[in-house]
């Protein structure tokens, strides 16, 4: 638990206290869309899915930087 919590910054908590205070409304509204909406709200920052506030860097999904390759020197004919 403590590594998973680790990557977490204020944005993701505040993304998760928004969910879930978006759900509460909806228990105490009796509005099922609401409750739906902010558990999908909730569970965004859960899973870290999505890039608010460039979360996606923190990702396991980060793309490897591709190997250099090499610059071969192109060569052009004229064509008259």
């Amino acid at each position: 638990m403590k590594n998973y919590l680790r990557n977490w910054d204020v944005m993701r908590f505040i993304r998760l206290a928004l969910g879930v205070a978006i759900m509460i409304q909806g228990f105490i509204m009796k509005d099922w869309s609401f409750v739906v909406i902010g558990a999908a709200f909730s569970l965004m920052p859960i899973f870290n899915i999505g890039c608010c506030a460039n979360s996606c860097k923190q990702t396991s999904t980060r793309s490897n930087p591709s190997p250099s390759k090499t610059i071969e020197e192109t060569t052009y004919e004229e064509i008259r």
